[in-house]
């Protein structure tokens, strides 16, 4: 004990306000107690306390007398522990309580309490380690009471006084942020006293110190909880925190050891655990943990994670042989690494002259000089060079941290090895778990984690993961282990009977999901890399728990695994996490490393395989969701607007929908280049740095990894760095290449090798290279120095071919029809499909024969028996290649048509099944066979040298006929199907039109430009005028392409001669020639210079007689005709030129014809956008002309009231390929 100090040290510890209830409890006790140190004690604390009441802070001074204890508070606890009892005189092995035993324990219990735990101080508990009160006093009198004293009363309270001691002295003392100078002093010292307890109670004379405690709370358990009361309920936590204290002490590695390691181990804890009933109480409160004890569920679950954190559950579910075999392979791999060590210093041994110096000069570039030293410089000059190598030191600065908590009992990733008998009684007591109080606990300690329960805190969110995680490794392997146990007593691995996974049911359920993929992202994002180091665990043995469900013989177990599965993969977050986890390594750890490669490794590898099995995979993109919703809201049409009609809302609706179903295919393609990054790459690098401490299923994970990278993504170039090339270099030749013996090296050594061919490889094509391999590679270049080009971005979704259709040239029969596209096929080079399609009629025919021959016979023997509709047959390709032909050959879809099997389904995509329909009879059949193997041996149709595949063209979409309707002049001469199913519609697009007077119009658009900027006062244009023009301009175009007739549509009848027709149509066409003559020559006799001077020259205005019936009620000056421009050829001037008499026109109407002459100068622009092609319909196509003959003063002859206007002229236009040429654009 330290010596003692003068008063002013003790008065400095105790303040004068905060300690006044010290000295209260004291003089309280001093009336009761027997000893008369304890009231001198009592007494010269209120001395001191007296004589300084002001001074609160800690004095220490600096030296070798340095006191860490308040002299005075160590005296009064050692007459405290002095008083408590002691072993007899006359009998050293037995120990006697004193008088006041209890009352010195609730005192000790009162310092804790008020002076350590209120102060943040450990100077008591310190104190009561020096004292030897757990080991000398406490100990003794639970083995006192476990003997015989069960039965009092006194001495039972007596117990339960030394446990709520016994807890908070063996309370974990761990470092953490929040530590001040005193317990920095106090935790070595405390933590090393607590590994000497945890010996002590476990091996304790042989008594069962445990089964005491145990003994101790079993009143309390057995109340029923509704009556219990809050002391019991304090009872039972002070036993299971007792457990658990047990459970977490173990001998800390920086400080010195004392005694044995194996008396404090895991394996003694566990076999303590199981011999004095601490597993059967732990079993018995996790089975009724909702029921019973839902107070102690937290408890519970740390005391699990203490016991199995860092067990390795291969090893614990082996046999004693398989047990004795890894631990051979163990100690051999251990003998080869030293031998291997050995080999390496034997290489580089000193000499005997090793004990003189050596040291050389290195010369450089630019006359440099280097200093190296050592004797192994002395071999080759490698060995000086690697040596400078070693000498050049960086230090990379490092980032400021913040202070984190050093997790010493906390921290699973350091493995703990196991006895064989703790290994059988821990693999006894985690099946009886899984058996019963698997489900029960964790599921409980979910729903009190979610809701935040005040006995949970921060860290029991990650015991909680780690702890399903592990249990539920040990599930697998439990089930494993059952399999080569049932094939090592001879029978077969199916014989086994299947067990339903619902033992560890609840935390597969979607509450679970939820809760981890929270609590993955809350600690992605707070950077808690503990807590995300055991979600990632917890979701990877999920992950292969359902992967194992999946292929259970139980139907039940296969559905719930595929909804888990449907369910995780449809989460786009979850996916996108997955990789920010990967992406985001920096120095977190080797756990998280482990942790973060193991779970990418089999979330890809199930994904894989679920896409495959699942083709229209979905998934929910959130990203997406956001877009289309903020699109709809600034689609949103504004207030007062006309909504739109019904059939455009359907058909966005169907878009819509369309564009949905295409945002939440899922591509794994597309997925897993995501992971071919740079900093993937460089996670997966820094995971097998370790390949030296690594097993052969971490180098496998690491060695699929790379492959996947480099020749499935063909991304090759992310490893070509020179880091990478030197790591993969000495895996395989050294220095410290990998174990040769090891399976997994050969593939290790094949994959090096590959990598090295394509790198030597590149660098002869693009020298260029080797400036690259200094650096990381960019996603922007990495495509372009893998392949040499830029990425070329298309859609890889395959959609089905073009429908044709035939060419109404002539009129086809079903028949030929079917010759024709038969031929197209044998002509193409597809006559295996035509052949095919032979076979599957035939065997269709036969099939359709037998059960026409069966109804038959049916009927034959019941007349009144009805006739059974034929049963449909199905088209079955015969290859995959016929099966893509069947999609993508548009000509065998069309014969497919043309014969009449139809596609079941409304979807059109490659495995569509197509079937022979139930109304096609045997007969018929046959007769198709027939024509199609006519066909075969003659492609060419009968009477006709045309080739069969030009009488195919492709079918008109929706999208033609819409994009045809929307007015637009662009011209578009390559479509073949004009005007088609489009009745009384256009037959071929607008013509191309073009102005003379560009430059002019130009001007004219300035001008009128300039005076719209002028008046700003004028409001814009509203949407619904826009819209309402919009569709004024879409009619008047679709009016004018539907007056124009084309020639190509003229059916064959109409070249039929007629002679009597004929000698008709030749009449009256020299009847108009005559009538013509008579009129240029009755103008020319009256003096009219103007017609005369029209008529010869082909110059000025050309009047027209013919007036329209629809022109003469809307009568605007807008609408006035005008003739072609002057530049026209003289060629073309005179031809379908109609003059007016001059004796049937009135004054009146030569006047308007001369006004409106001159008013067409100037406002009638030279090429009209409306009436261009407005032009006499019966005039240029019909064939009945009779009316022509007609006076043309009959039709100028009009009522006086109306207003008339006469039409003038134009030149007729030419023909040219069914569209009208202007005469001056030419």
């Amino acid at each position: 004990m330290l010596g003692p100090t003068d008063g002013s040290t003790s008065s400095a510890i105790f303040g004068s306000g905060r300690h006044c209830q010290f000295l209260r409890i004291a003089e309280a006790n001093a009336s009761e107690t027997r000893y008369p140190i304890r009231v001198t004690v009592r007494f010269k604390w209120f001395h001191i306390q007296q004589k300084h009441p002001t001074m609160e802070q800690e004095v220490t001074s600096v030296g070798h007398d340095v006191q860490v204890i308040d002299p005075d508070v160590r005296m009064h606890v050692y007459s405290l522990v002095t008083a408590l009892g002691g072993f007899n005189g006359e009998d050293a092995d037995r120990y006697m309580l004193g008088d006041d035993a209890l009352s010195c324990l609730r005192d000790i219990r009162r310092w804790l309490k008020l002076y350590d735990q209120r102060n943040n101080r450990m100077d008591v508990v310190r104190c009561l380690g020096e004292a030897n009160l757990v080991i000398g006093d406490i100990l003794p009198i639970l083995s006192i009471w476990w003997a015989n004293g069960q039965n009092s009363k006194h001495l039972t309270r007596v117990a339960l006084a030394c446990l709520e001691l016994l807890v908070p002295l063996t309370w974990p003392a761990e470092y953490h942020s929040q530590m001040t100078a005193n317990h920095h002093r106090h935790t070595p010292y405390i933590q090393q006293i607590q590994v000497q307890y945890k010996r002590s109670i476990l091996k304790y004379g042989g008594s069962n110190l445990l089964r005491a405690v145990i003994r101790i709370a079993l009143p309390s358990m057995a109340i029923p909880r509704s009556e219990r009361e809050s002391r019991d309920e304090g009872i039972l936590k002070l036993m299971l925190y007792f457990l658990r204290n047990m459970a977490i002490i173990t001998t800390n590695d920086r400080l010195a050891a004392e005694g044995d390691e194996e008396e404090t181990s895991r394996s003694a804890t566990i076999n303590a655990f199981q011999d004095q009933d601490a597993f059967a109480l732990i079993l018995t409160m996790c089975s009724n943990v909702a029921d019973d004890f839902n107070q102690q569920d937290v408890v519970l679950l740390e005391i699990l994670f203490h016991l199995v954190k860092g067990v390795s559950v291969d090893k614990l579910f082996l046999n004693d042989e398989e047990r004795k075999a890894k631990r051979s392979d163990e100690l051999g791999d251990l003998l080869r690494k030293e031998s291997q060590v050995k080999r390496e210093y034997a290489r580089n041994a000193p000499t005997r002259h090793g004990r003189f110096g050596t040291m050389i000069w290195v010369k450089r570039d630019e006359h440099k000089v280097s200093t190296v030293s050592g004797q192994n410089i002395l071999r080759d000059d490698q060995a000086s060079l690697q040596k400078m190598d070693e000498t050049k030191k960086w230090k990379k600065p490092r980032p400021r941290r913040r202070k984190e908590d050093i997790v010493q009992y906390n921290d699973f990733n350091v493995p703990a090895h196991l006895s064989l008998l703790a290994t059988k009684n821990f693999r006894t007591f985690v099946e009886e778990f899984l058996d019963s109080g698997f489900n029960p606990l964790f599921t409980h300690v979910r729903k009190a984690i979610e809701r935040e329960a005040e006995r949970v805190t921060s860290i029991n969110a990650r015991q909680f993961f780690y702890a399903v995680g592990w249990f539920l490794e040990a599930e697998r392997a439990r089930r494993a282990r059952q399999v080569i146990q049932h094939v090592q007593n001879g029978k077969s691995a199916k014989d086994v009977e299947p067990n339903s996974y619902g033992l560890v049911a609840g935390v597969l359920n979607q509450e679970t999901f939820i809760s981890l993929n929270r609590g993955m992202q809350n600690s992605l994002d707070n950077k808690e890399w503990d807590d995300l180091t055991a979600q990632m665990r917890c979701f990877t043995q999920i992950l292969l728990t359902v992967q194992e469900m999946a292929f259970s013989p139980i139907e039940e177990d296969q559905e719930i695994a595929d909804n888990i599965q449907n369910r995780i993969f449809y989460e786009e977050t979850t996916h996108d996490r997955i990789i920010s986890i990967v992406r985001g390594y920096k120095e977190q750890g080797f756990g998280y490393l482990d942790a973060a490669t193991e779970l990418a490794h089999v979330f890809l590898r199930m994904l894989e395989r679920y896409s495959k099995i699942n083709v229209d995979l979905q998934i929910r993109s959130k990203r997406q969701a956001r877009k289309r919703k903020k699109d709809a809201a600034q689609a949103k049409p504004q207030e007062g607007a006309e909504d739109e009609e019904d059939d455009n809302s359907e058909d966005e609706d169907l878009v819509d929908s369309a564009q949905v179903t295409k945002e939440r295919a899922f591509d794994f393609k597309r997925f897993a280049a995501k992971f071919c990054n740079q900093s993937c790459v460089d996670t997966f690098v820094a995971f097998t740095a370790f390949y030296r401490e690594l097993n052969s299923e971490q180098l496998k994970r690491a060695h699929r990894y790379f492959y996947r990278v480099a020749f499935k993504q063909e991304m090759t170039t992310l490893l070509f760095r020179l880091d990478i090339i030197h790591l993969f270099h000495r895996m395989i030749k050294g220095p410290g290449a990998m174990d040769s013996s090891k399976p997994i090296f050969k593939e290790w050594e094949e994959f090096v090798r590959q990598i090295l061919r394509r790198l030597t490889k590149r660098i002869d094509q693009r020298p260029a290279l080797i400036t690259e391999l200094l650096f990381s590679k960019m996603n922007s270049t990495v495509y372009y120095l893998e392949f040499g080009h830029e990425r070329q971005t298309m859609s890889t979704a395959k959609r089905p071919p073009v429908e044709l259709q035939f060419i109404s040239k002539e009129t086809l029969t079903k028949e030929g029809k079917q010759g024709v596209v038969v031929g197209a096929l044998v002509l193409d080079g597809r006559a295996d499909l035509v052949k095919w399609l032979v076979d599957v009629l035939k065997s269709a025919a036969s099939e359709r024969e037998a059960w026409e021959a069966g109804d038959e016979a049916r009927r034959a023997e019941n007349a009144e028996a009805t006739s059974t509709p034929n049963p449909l047959i199905h088209v079955k390709p015969a290859d995959e290649f016929i099966e893509n032909a069947m999609f993508s050959n548009a000509k065998l879809r069309l014969l497919l048509e043309s014969i009449g099997l139809e596609r079941l389904g409304q979807e059109d995509v490659r495995g569509a099944q197509w079937v022979v329909p139930a109304s096609m009879s045997s007969t018929d059949l046959n007769e198709i066979i027939a024509t199609i193997n006519k066909s075969v041996l003659n492609p060419m149709p009968e009477g006709s040298n045309e080739d069969p595949r030009q009488l195919l063209r492709r079918k008109e979409t929706r999208s033609a006929r819409e994009s045809l309707a929307q007015g637009t002049l662009d011209v578009k001469f390559g479509s073949d199907s004009e005007g088609e199913d489009i009745p009384e519609g256009p037959l071929f697009p607008p013509n191309p039109r073009s102005k003379s007077n560009a430059l002019d119009e130009l001007k004219k658009k300035r001008k009128k430009k300039s005076r719209n900027s002028e008046d700003t006062e004028k409001e814009p244009l509203d949407d619904a005028i826009l819209e309402e023009r919009r569709q004024a301009r879409l009619a008047n175009s679709l009016a004018r392409q539907r007056k124009i007739k084309s020639d190509l549509f003229i059916h064959a009848s109409d070249d039929e001669t007629d002679e009597e027709a004929d000698r008709e149509f030749f009449r009256l066409e020299e009847e108009r020639r005559k009538e013509q003559a008579r009129n240029v020559e009755k103008a020319i006799l009256m003096g009219d210079t103007e017609l005369a001077q029209s008529e010869s020259n082909g110059k000025g205005k050309k009047a027209s007689v013919r007036k329209r019936k629809s022109d003469t009620t809307a009568a605007e000056p807008k609408r006035r005709r005008r003739g072609s421009g002057s530049t026209g050829s003289g060629g073309d001037e005179d031809d379908d030129i109609l003059m007016a008499d001059p004796d049937d026109l009135s004054p009146r109407s030569q006047q308007e014809v001369s006004t409106s002459h001159g008013a067409q100068d100037e406002d009638t622009p030279l090429t009209s956008t409306e009436d261009e092609m407005d032009f006499d319909d019966d005039l240029v196509f019909s064939r009945d002309r009779d009316r022509l003959s007609k006076p043309v003063a009959a039709e100028a002859a009009v009522d006086s009231d109306e207003e008339e206007e006469m039409l003038v002229a134009s030149s007729s236009r030419r023909m040219r390929g069914g569209f009208v040429i202007e005469s001056d654009s030419e």
